[in-house]
């Protein structure tokens, strides 16, 4: 069951859990993702980077997306993981993303937005997971 905030203009994020919780890879990734989620939310770009592998593919281009979406916008995001495959090493998740994207200008837009987004994890050296493929990375683009 999603968790919700009672309106937009409190930061907050959401999360639906469709697979049973289990303590490994499992909690591991849904932590990251949560994190994400909630860095998004909270208007924290460098957050979300931080999870990031600096070598995936369009790395530059999702940092400029991230950092002109949240610094520009008040940002609502939900996750929902529709299905998550891997191991120890490495997690493959596929992730129900709706964001709603409210500009910070005065009478600035409001966009809603929702995809299948694909995420792909690895564990990296120091045990933490880091996202090594994020697509499409044009969904975090900010409102044009």
């Amino acid at each position: 069951m999603p968790v919700t905030a009672p309106e937009f203009g409190r930061r907050a994020f959401l999360l639906g859990l469709s697979l049973p919780l289990f303590a490994g890879p499992h909690q591991e990734v849904l932590d990251v993702l949560t994190a994400l989620a909630s860095a998004l939310s909270e208007g924290n770009g460098l957050a979300f980077l931080d999870f990031v592998d600096h070598s995936m593919p369009e790395y530059e281009k999702l940092q400029r997306n991230i950092q002109a979406l949240a610094s520009q916008n008040e940002v609502l995001s939900a996750i929902d993981v529709l299905d998550e495959t891997g191991d120890d090493q490495k997690q493959a998740v596929e992730v129900d993303w709706v964001l709603q994207i409210r500009s910070r200008e005065q009478s600035g837009p409001l966009v809603r937005r929702r995809q299948t987004i694909k995420v792909v994890l690895e564990r990296a050296k120091k045990k933490k997971w880091k996202v090594v493929s994020l697509d499409p990375v044009d969904f975090f683009a900010p409102p044009a």
